[in-house]
């Protein structure tokens, strides 16, 4: 009979001094604390698969590293570790995440997941925090205190998800862009769901919770879009609970905008019916989706701003390349990023993605699908002047990589 499998989780090379360890953790968040594991340790841990039993791991570590397993309860100890700590799929991970889950589930709110983690916490603190972008060189040179709100909110934001001391200047540039234009009675928010949910859309009706105010969901238009669904689009809704690309924007609206301002979160999964070039690069009941939110922006009596959340490029070793990074590596993922960018603020969802798959996303455009659904439903009321691209850079992985982001205004 096979050992436990090891769950899906992040891993990550982390120097100790002069020893280089495997830092292991929960991209669900059903574990909080992080696990440290020797190479040898972390070798035997992914060999976990549920099919694998002692003795075929241990032949597996001898061929790999010409000898056995140093210790016989070594294989033992590293199942016994990763057990306690909920890396592996058995009994005591699955109460865990039972029990995370039913509460999640039983609040009338979205808690606030990165408060304290990713950003303060404080209210003061925070509003600090977020203004520090905004006057920085990088960021647009103006705070939001120092703006005149307009009366024609924009129809429509690319910005980042990555986080804010990376990505401060690009959230800047994306929503003093916003509150320049003006107040949306209701922001649209495409996010990128990272926890990979087997259904194209999640949706949730639960209010968004930040240290500055809650935004309140508009259970009305979260209901006309589930009903445009063929899937159940809360089947998966716990997944929201530690996402970050939709938690960053509502963080933004609040700053800006306090309470006084409805959301619709919408994380968006797989939606390739094929994943290969040609088509609408979606499934028809995306497709349908995605009308129904174009209905939405168009038809609404309130003013709809459609917010994607997306981060571009993701390149280096931490990502699986074999390459390092270098200034010819930074210049080609640039130039493709901003072939795809044109196509996205021309308002092509189609040709946005398939500048993306022509070489079937190399780069792991991980906004590709949140994109392009942004732009769909975009298509919903008259531009009221030239999109444009107003910011590009790209950011450090500390593991060895790089993210490019952009921010982009739709009028």
């Amino acid at each position: 009979m096979g050992l436990p499998a090891l769950r899906y989780v992040d891993a990550v090379p982390f120097q100790h001094g002069q020893e280089t360890l495997i830092c292991l953790s929960d991209p669900q968040g059903y574990i909080e604390e992080q696990l440290l594991l020797s190479p040898a340790a972390y070798f035997i841990a992914s060999l976990l698969d549920g099919q694998n039993d002692e003795a075929a791991i241990k032949a597996v570590f001898r061929e790999q590293f010409g000898h056995d397993v140093v210790d016989d309860k070594a294989i033992h100890t590293v199942v016994s570790q990763l057990d306690q700590n909920g890396f592996l799929a058995t009994a005591h991970f699955f109460e865990v995440q039972e029990k995370v889950d039913r509460a999640f589930m039983e609040s009338p709110t979205r808690p606030a997941y990165l408060a304290g983690r990713s950003y303060p916490e404080d209210p003061e603190e925070l509003r600090a925090f977020l203004a520090e972008p905004f006057a920085s060189p990088d960021g647009p040179g103006q705070l939001p205190s120092e703006v005149t709100p307009g009366d024609r909110p924009p129809r429509g934001l690319i910005a980042p998800h990555i986080d804010y001391p990376r990505g401060g200047a690009a959230y800047a540039a994306s929503y003093l862009r916003l509150l320049q234009a003006g107040k949306p009675d209701v922001a649209l928010i495409f996010g990128v769901a990272h926890a990979g949910p087997p259904a194209p859309i999640v949706l949730t009706k639960k209010d968004f919770e930040t240290p500055l105010g809650t935004l309140r969901t508009d259970p009305d238009i979260v209901d006309a879009l589930a009903a445009a669904c063929s899937w159940d689009p809360f089947a998966y809704e716990t997944v929201h609970r530690t996402e970050h690309s939709i938690e960053f924007q509502a963080l933004m609206l609040s700053y800006l905008f306090g309470e006084d301002v409805r959301i619709a979160p919408i994380l968006c999964g797989n939606f390739s019916a094929s994943g290969e070039l040609g088509g609408a690069g979606a499934a028809p009941e995306v497709e349908r989706f995605l009308e129904t939110c174009r209905d939405v922006t168009a038809q609404s009596s309130q003013t709809v701003t459609v917010i994607a959340g997306a981060d571009l490029a993701h390149v280096g070793q931490r990502f699986g390349d074999p390459f390092d990074i270098d200034a010819k590596v930074i210049q080609d993922v640039e130039q493709r990023d901003r072939e795809d960018l044109a196509h996205a603020i021309s308002g092509n969802a189609e040709g946005f993605y398939n500048s993306v798959m022509k070489d079937h996303n190399q780069r792991r455009v991980c906004g590709l699908n949140c994109i392009y659904a942004s732009i769909k439903a975009l298509r919903g009321r008259a531009p009221g002047g030239a999109s444009e691209l107003i910011h590009y850079h790209y950011a450090p992985d500390p593991a060895g990589g790089i993210v490019s982001f952009a921010s982009v205004v739709f009028p």
